[in-house]
């Protein structure tokens, strides 16, 4: 399985731009100075409007003093962006405080700035916003101004109604926190494994590309090479036997003609006549994954077998690089036996993955194949705060994240293949891995070069 380091998830971690905040501020600015301008002119409600404007005229300055004190593009940390609404949770008390508390009909609004944090801060930052925020709507609900309303009628609403908006707003708060934050979490994981995956599949084409390197160095040194060996072996001939100068010439000579047995291996690797390297069978790709993770105390059976010709494509990095995963984990679970087998027909290439294991976990087989879903078994924590695994091979696998399993899946999906996971069903146990390519897909290159 492979995790995700806490170094590279500190980078992975969002940072929000700072324009975003300043500029849903801004809307908050617009919005409040218009709903003073027309309760007090346009509706004539009697309000303390100037204590009003300090406050809109605060989140004002304070965007002022923020887009000029830094640039639109600045990150800025979650704790200072945790600041940031909190300010604004406490603006908004302020501006419900003077406008009729819990009876104000926007009271609501104050939700915001936790769906803010929710989306885009952690859950801790969420519960420290969802907390003050409790706090002010639990204060507006006993101290604040009367509603705004005509001139010499004020209402006074009864305290059960206060009460039942002060629940309102905070059930609607713990769910919407929960859900966005739930969301969004989901989403930054799945953004993060697949740049992991992208990471992956970048570094095996870039080993299938060395190759290729390696033909264009051996063609430029080609040339001045043979003038090396064409050089030394006439020079060689230049002086008598013996001579300490020959022996010189004769050591040039030799090694510059080994120089010219490595450029012409390197040279054949890619060499459009070689059909075995550019070219391999379901039979091949089979052996070639199933080997590096045999020696390791589990017998690894290989079959391949279907009607017509053998599926023969293109060496495909993605494709190995996933297949290899699941027969690891397919390694480490087994007891005994692990099954790669190969089955094809005119229509269809499919490969299955069996091991005698324990099998995939009930609660997370719907779910395989997503960002951070182990079927590892989570380990437990002892008094003194260290990991305790339910058996040794738990221990020595290390826990996971999913993101093998992942990474596999998205991997050889992009090759076009279709992958599903299984229990095998009794009386035989373990886990199932079956891969479906159309056959077209996996026949690419199967055609021999013209000559």
């Amino acid at each position: 399985m492979i995790s995700t380091p806490d170094g590279q998830s500190r980078l992975l971690d969002p940072q929000i731009k700072l324009d975003t905040l300043v500029r849903l501020r801004w809307l908050a600015v617009v919005g409040q100075t218009v709903s003073l301008l027309v309760v007090h002119y346009l509706l004539d409600f009697p309000l303390p409007i100037g204590y009003g404007y300090v406050l809109v005229a605060a989140s004002a300055w304070l965007n002022v003093i923020l887009k000029i004190r830094w640039p639109s593009s600045t990150r800025i940390s979650k704790n200072a962006a945790a600041t940031q609404l909190a300010y604004d949770i406490i603006q908004l008390g302020g501006l419900f405080y003077l406008t009729g508390g819990l009876g104000n009909p926007f009271c609501f609004l104050i939700l915001a700035p936790v769906v803010v944090s929710a989306t885009a801060l952690s859950a801790r930052n969420t519960i420290i916003l969802g907390a003050l925020a409790g706090a002010v709507v639990t204060l507006l609900t006993a101290f604040h101004m009367p509603l705004p309303w005509y001139d010499g009628t004020q209402i006074d609403l009864p305290p059960l109604y206060l009460v039942g908006v002060w629940f309102s707003l905070m059930c609607s708060m713990f769910f919407m926190a929960t859900y966005s934050l739930r969301i969004a979490e989901e989403a930054r994981q799945l953004s993060n494994a697949l740049a992991a995956s992208d990471m992956v599949l970048a570094h095996q084409k870039h080993l299938s590309a060395l190759d290729g390197l390696a033909t264009a160095a051996a063609h430029e040194l080609g040339t001045p090479l043979g003038t090396i060996y064409l050089t030394a072996k006439e020079l060689s001939t230049e002086f008598e036997k013996g001579d300490p100068l020959r022996e010189d010439a004769e050591l040039v000579y030799s090694q510059a003609a080994r120089c010219r047995e490595i450029l012409k291996k390197l040279t054949s690797l890619s060499s459009d006549a070689d059909q075995v390297f550019q070219r391999m069978p379901i039979s091949l790709l089979l052996s070639d994954v199933s080997d590096p993770h045999r020696g390791l105390g589990i017998d690894i059976k290989v079959k391949a077998e279907g009607t017509g010709p053998e599926p023969v494509g293109v060496r495909d990095a993605a494709i190995s690089y996933g297949l290899g995963n699941l027969v690891e984990n397919a390694v480490d679970f087994a007891e005994t036996t692990v099954l790669f087998e190969a089955k094809w027909d005119d229509k269809s290439v499919e490969i299955f993955i069996l091991d005698d294991g324990p099998g995939f976990a009930p609660d997370v087989l719907a779910r395989m194949g997503e960002p951070y879903v182990s079927k590892r078994s989570a380990p437990a924590i002892s008094e003194d705060g260290a990991e305790e695994f339910e058996d040794e091979k738990d221990r020595q696998s290390g826990g996971g994240l999913g993101l093998g399993f992942f990474i596999a899946k998205t991997l050889l999906e992009r090759s076009g293949g279709k992958v599903n996971f299984h229990n095998r069903k009794d009386p035989d146990h373990g886990a199932l891995v079956h891969i479906r390519w159309p056959r077209e897909t996996m026949d690419q290159g199967a055609q021999t070069p013209e000559t």
